[in-house]
């Protein structure tokens, strides 16, 4: 990188690669050190990245298809990697020219003018990476150009000289990266005029036809073309994209931890007092594969990864507040505080028309209880086939209790003391978690005593009600007669 002129730089043995070879080269590199890897992507190691490698090697333009929230964009950011650390050109080149072969009107005439005296420069790979997010405002001249009238009276120059334009993002990302993001919100007619970009190596601008073979990697991403009414690719513009990869969501809950525990942001402070315990932590995970299978939820729309980070961070923080406020040094996470969790759930899907009705903080609701009732089974016993079974029934005796009036109420008000106190209260609730799992700690085992009447609940075993802060477990049936002779309470009022 000491070269400084075009005369040292041809000393070197340097070669002019494109940006597509320069990619190539540096990824079979990487493959035959078994280094090839992007980091931070989590989940596509059979996948997408298998794929993406073949498109790099046939130095294909590419096409990210998938529903938000799928580390598109973070994919081809990381594509940056596999450039150059440092690549030449023309000094004072707008579109950074190869000093080897030169593109523009200002390096062939610099190169012309000053031969191997020609000052070059260095750019780091960082800087060879341009991203654009589509828009319905986008114009031909933001991505290609426009004449520059400014330009032309300055230098006294007419519209024939290729000196008057003003080049867009596109021929400014010359040996670079390029991205598209959300291909198919860019208006049909902008996406025509990247055909000849794409194919043909040269733009128009105005009628002013220029042949600039400018070298460049493009990468788009986009959402099915099915969604909603957002537009669509136009099928020419598919046609030139050379890959297409399909990418998708987590595959398995251990997947999705590992996504959310890398993304999620938390403060030193949280990591150290918080406790969350390995049930908390796949519940926060089930409710985004319950969502994403929900008669209530657009699955055409998707359910992106960020509804697991947004709900582990609201589920610490909601651990957090109620630790900060009981004046505690330390506190674990507990079933009660996925109440606070909704919001971020709330804010991540969208939902069709029976969704709608029932009300996206009611849809989240239900999530979670989806979500406790499908982990339930791997820790005990299935409560509808225990109440049918000729064996005693290990719920007997906490249903019971119930039956008997008696309630329990667990919010974020509860102190750590007095939540173990509420719990132990329930009959039989603690040994049979230890009979079940007999080695775990006490916070665990508070966990799962709670964990317990949460499924019991799902299960309809007993009536679970949503307070400010927590949830209540009341008696099943004694709910529903206490809401029959409310309804009719309230019939009578409009009598």
């Amino acid at each position: 990188m000491q070269n400084t002129t075009l005369g040292e730089l041809k000393t070197t043995g340097y070669k002019s690669r494109s940006v597509k070879e320069e990619l190539r080269e540096n990824l079979i590199k990487q493959l035959k050190g078994n280094k090839a890897e992007f980091e931070g992507i989590i989940g596509y190691d059979e996948t997408v990245i298998p794929e993406l490698q073949t498109a790099i090697l046939s130095r294909h333009n590419i096409l990210l298809l998938g529903l938000r929230g799928q580390a598109k964009t973070r994919i081809a950011r990381l594509m940056v990697n596999l450039l150059d650390e440092y690549v030449p050109y023309v000094a004072g080149s707008e579109i950074f020219d190869d000093p080897l072969n030169p593109i523009s009107w200002y390096a062939k005439n610099e190169i012309a003018t000053n031969g191997d005296a020609t000052e070059i420069a260095w750019l780091h790979r960082s800087e060879r990476y341009t991203e654009k997010l589509a828009t319905p405002d986008v114009t031909v001249a933001d991505l290609i150009g426009d004449v520059d009238p400014i330009k032309a009276a300055t230098l006294k120059l007419t519209y024939n000289d290729e000196r008057v334009i003003h080049f867009g993002l596109i021929p400014r990302a010359h040996r670079s990266i390029f991205v598209i993001n959300e291909l198919p919100d860019l208006q049909a007619r902008i996406q025509v005029a990247l055909f000849n970009m794409l194919q043909e190596k040269d733009i128009q601008i105005r009628g002013f036809k220029l042949r600039l073979p400018l070298d460049i990697q493009f990468v788009f991403t986009a959402n099915p073309e099915d969604y909603t009414n957002r537009g669509s690719i136009v099928t020419p513009l598919k046609d030139r994209i050379e890959s297409q990869i399909l990418t998708h969501y987590p595959k398995s809950i251990e997947i999705s931890r590992k996504i959310t525990f890398q993304e999620a942001k938390l403060t030193a402070e949280q990591k150290a007092n918080i406790e969350a315990d390995g049930l908390v932590k796949d519940l926060i995970e089930q409710i985004a594969f319950e969502a994403r299978k929900s008669e209530y939820i657009d699955q055409k729309s998707g359910v992106s990864a960020r509804l697991t980070i947004s709900a582990y961070e609201n589920l610490i923080s909601t651990a957090e507040r109620r630790m900060l406020i009981s004046g505690e040094k330390n506190t674990v996470v507990r079933l009660a505080d996925l109440a606070g969790i909704i919001p971020a759930i709330t804010g991540k899907i969208e939902l069709v028309y029976e969704g709608e009705l029932e009300g996206p903080a009611h849809v989240a609701t239900t999530l979670i209880g989806k979500a406790v009732k499908t982990l339930f089974a791997r820790y005990f016993p299935d409560p509808e086939k225990a109440k049918k079974s000729k064996t005693a029934n290990p719920y007997t005796e906490i249903t019971e209790w119930f039956t008997e009036g008696n309630n329990l109420d667990v919010t974020d008000t509860l102190t750590n003391s007095q939540y173990k106190k509420a719990l132990m209260s329930v009959p039989s609730l603690y040994e049979l978690v230890k009979k079940f799992h007999p080695k775990l700690s006490e916070n665990q085992t508070l966990l799962l005593m709670e964990f317990v009447l949460h499924g019991l609940a799902e299960y309809s075993q007993l009536s679970k009600n949503f307070l400010n802060g927590g949830f209540g477990f009341t008696d099943m049936f004694g709910s529903l007669f206490n809401a029959e002779f409310d309804e009719e309470e309230d019939e009578d009022d409009f009598r």
